[in-house]
């Protein structure tokens, strides 16, 4: 019954959204029917706590990475904001360790370990509308993005620049920054986040509901500017976003967020490895790094142009790229024509269809030749082939930098050496090079707690696996290769004129240990830079007791 109701209310919710509001439903059901309607939709299945006894308990203690599962007194599931409250108090007050699952796509321990006595859940907590009010886009946390997405463009014809996986959910995606094809042309996630709703302790025990918003008038500013990719878990508990552009006037709500392309071409090209010399891959790799380091600058006319390398292990088979270019723009073909000509100089490698798994996605063979399609198909497309979100065996290591420039020569010769060892065979593992700056770096690095805006694109080392048996060997070789391309900076990508930190949505534990960081650049000055020590204070005043914590989460001052 409960998981019923919970359906029944978030198709009502896309439904008024779609009708716009109360108001309109009146007007398009009539007074009793909207009103049975309005009824229904504030009748949720309330706060449930579900333990060990329970059947569903498996499926509530682990996210996508299976090699953590916790095994916490209880879960406690959430529909309403109104309940948030009353579960973290009754944590606090019983001396109870908790954390928090949104969509559970945190790759880390960070929300399921031995500590944790008490989960609580918003996964249920999922609404997507529009709020008058505030003249802005409400998500609540636990809305699936690609639930966001058909939301908001169906109905209104607008987005927001979020990432790819179809079922990340808002909560951990929008704090840690956010990431997605369109970032080039419309900046991150986080750059139309105006408010956010968090429920936090005080220094006395007691917790309160805060809403905090950009106004530069508002006490709580700092709390939205620590949200706007000051990581998750730091804080509080964040129940919902709001998203307006900057600036934004008016009340038509198709006016208060950015279209995106009508169109897109989509295209997945491979390069066999059986083909490539390490002066091929190089050539390759060092293309496409010197391309966007070429053409980020805010307002470019290539930042029509999203694209992602995967560079497998060679025991795959392919290295893979897939690109997304806006189809409206004039010249759209021959830009894309243009980019793949350009990366592909010098290589003299045929490449051919994706026909063979590559990092997390699935075989794209149909688009050898280059598609054209309307955006929300592609998005969609993207969104639900991905196996790492659909394979519920998979076991999974990452690590990640951005690039400020082109690889140095040794990097370029580390890369090669870890992806074509031949003492392991590991299909799952790659490294993926995905595009970056343009509008993303127009926005200063103080001007919110995400400090990356000088990077032209990032990297992540990813892993993915079925079996325990092999996580030795999949764990060891991740660490061996970012430790020997960052070898000359002590085994990280410490800020400098080529690296700029890492990403804390791809969060690493590594980077702790001083056994795999030898560098003098702490953890969190990787994530966070220069923006650490005021999300220090931002903690002080909203976190005094240090209730919401990780292995990485912003430290007390």
């Amino acid at each position: 019954m409960h998981s019923k109701n919970g359906i029944a209310r978030r198709r009502f919710f896309t439904t008024a959204a779609a009708l716009g509001g109360t108001a309109a439903l009146g007007s398009a059901l009539g007074p009793e029917a909207a009103a049975a309607a309005g009824e229904a939709a504030t009748t949720g299945f309330g706060p449930v706590t579900v333990t060990s006894a329970d059947a569903q308990y498996g499926e509530l203690v682990h996210g996508v990475n299976r090699r953590y599962v916790g095994s916490p007194e209880a879960v406690h599931l959430v529909d309403e904001v109104s309940q948030v409250a009353g579960v973290v108090q009754a944590a606090v007050t019983a001396g109870k360790r908790l954390t928090v699952r949104s969509g559970g796509h945190c790759l880390e321990d960070f929300v399921f370990n031995p500590e944790v006595q008490v989960v609580l859940d918003l996964s249920q907590l999922n609404r997507v509308y529009y709020d008058a009010g505030r003249r802005a886009f409400a998500v609540e946390t636990g809305a699936q993005l690609l639930d966001v997405y058909n939301l908001l463009y169906q109905v209104y014809g607008v987005t927001v620049p979020g990432g790819i996986c179809y079922s990340v959910a808002a909560g951990g995606h929008v704090s840690g920054g956010g990431w997605g094809l369109l970032c080039r042309q419309l900046g991150l996630i986080i750059d139309y986040l105006y408010a956010v709703e968090v429920v936090v302790v005080g220094a006395d025990g007691k917790v309160r509901t805060v809403v905090a918003t950009s106004d530069k008038d508002d006490p709580n500013r700092e709390l939205w500017w620590a949200h706007a990719g000051g990581g998750g878990g730091n804080f509080g508990v964040v129940t919902r976003y709001w998203f307006r552009t900057p600036g934004a006037t008016g009340t038509d709500p198709k006016k208060l967020l950015p279209k995106p392309p009508r169109e897109v071409y989509l295209s997945a090209l491979s390069w066999p490895w059986e083909s490539m010399t390490e002066e091929r891959f190089s050539r390759l790799v060092q293309n496409y790094a010197r391309w966007f380091t070429a053409h980020s600058a805010p307002g470019a006319p290539e930042l029509a142009l999203a694209s992602f390398l995967v560079l497998t292990h060679r025991s795959s088979g392919q290295i893979a790229m897939v690109t997304q270019v806006d189809a409206t723009v004039p010249g759209a073909r021959r830009l894309l024509d243009d980019y793949l000509a350009a990366i592909g100089e010098g290589v003299d490698v045929r490449t051919g269809a994706v026909t063979r798994q590559f990092g997390e996605f699935g075989p794209m063979a149909e688009y050898a030749e280059p598609r054209r399609l309307p955006w929300l198909e592609a998005t969609r497309y993207l969104g639900t082939t991905n196996t790492n979100l659909t394979d519920p065996t998979f076991r999974q290591e990452y690590k990640s930098s951005y690039m400020r420039a082109a690889f140095p020569a040794r990097q370029l010769a580390a890369l090669y050496k870890h992806l074509t060892r031949t003492d392991v065979t590991l299909p799952g593992a790659s490294i993926t090079l995905s595009s970056y700056g343009g509008e993303v770096n127009r926005v200063a690095p103080e001007a919110t707690g995400y400090p990356h805006r000088e990077s032209f694109f990032k990297m992540m080392w990813m892993s993915l696996w079925n079996d325990e048996a092999e996580d030795s060997a999949y764990i060891a070789w991740n660490r061996e290769c970012y430790a020997e391309v960052y070898a000359d900076t002590g085994g990280v990508p410490v800020p400098n004129g080529v690296t700029d930190g890492c990403y804390v949505n791809y969060p690493d534990n590594d980077l702790n240990d001083p056994k795999y960081n030898t560098s003098s650049t702490p953890w969190h000055a990787l994530y966070y830079k220069d923006n650490y020590p005021r999300l220090q204070r931002v903690k002080k005043k909203y976190d005094p007791k240090d209730f919401f914590r990780h292995a990485q989460s912003v430290r007390l001052p």
